[in-house]
């Protein structure tokens, strides 16, 4: 097994990131001889950090990232991939809606890819617990202004898993501008636009509430998708 660096950006998080982290070690420790976890902590105004520092503590495999400002969730995961070393490097949502097992499905899904995506619309994709309507009906807006901006294929970019090879990373990383939650559609195009193989999986996927993601974050994702697509 090759190591594996996983990356979870934590805003504000103290209601979760403990169940996550406790879940997620467990899981790596069982699964994954080499493994390191990076929790990104930017401009928190809650608990969270505190909760990290004592699973450091207690395991040095996780380690705390800390800013004092927002870094946006692109910055926070960018952060991540310019300190993990694996071979293997992931990012996750702190919300616990993808579980270690099916995040390991991307990590397996590597077998022939370069970089492989979660997704909660493919065909046997499972939703055990969904979004209001409203936010999936922008969901598959978004979805449909992505593959047509960015002739991107997938039915899924937003879901907060992904995993990719650490030369992957290596490539893009000086070439990513967006810091927000539009983020994960750059990294994709990037990715692709380098010849590299992104594999779409389908994962069984919980919504979990009390996201910091706004739909008024849409007009300003948009925009800067479009200085990104036009540059």
């Amino acid at each position: 097994m090759k190591s594996i660096s996983l990356i979870i950006p934590a805003y504000n998080e103290e209601k979760r990131i403990g169940g996550t982290l406790t879940d997620y070690q467990a899981f790596a420790s069982q699964n994954y001889g080499d493994y390191e976890m990076f929790v990104v902590c930017d401009g928190c105004t809650d608990r969270t950090p505190k909760i990290v520092k004592e699973f450091c503590r207690q395991n040095p495999r996780i380690k705390l990232l800390e800013f004092p400002h927002k870094l946006g969730k692109g910055g926070g995961v960018l952060k991540g991939f310019t300190a993990a070393g694996s071979d293997v490097i992931g990012f996750v949502d702190a919300d616990g809606a993808v579980s270690p097992e099916e995040f390991d499905k991307l990590v397996k899904a590597l077998d022939g890819a370069d970089c492989s995506i979660a997704s909660r619309h493919m065909a046997i994709s499972k939703i055990l617990a969904k979004q209001s309507l409203m936010r999936r009906v922008a969901s598959r807006g978004f979805n449909l202004l992505v593959r047509m901006m960015f002739g991107l294929p997938f039915k899924d970019t937003q879901c907060g898993a992904k995993v990719m090879k650490k030369s992957v990373i290596d490539s893009v990383l000086p070439k990513i501008m967006l810091r927000g939650y539009e983020f994960d559609v750059e990294l994709l195009w990037r990715v692709k636009r380098g010849g590299y193989i992104i594999k779409e999986v389908p994962i069984t996927w919980r919504h979990m509430g009390n996201s910091t993601f706004s739909l008024k974050c849409a007009p300003a994702m948009f925009l800067n998708l479009l200085r990104v697509r036009f540059s």
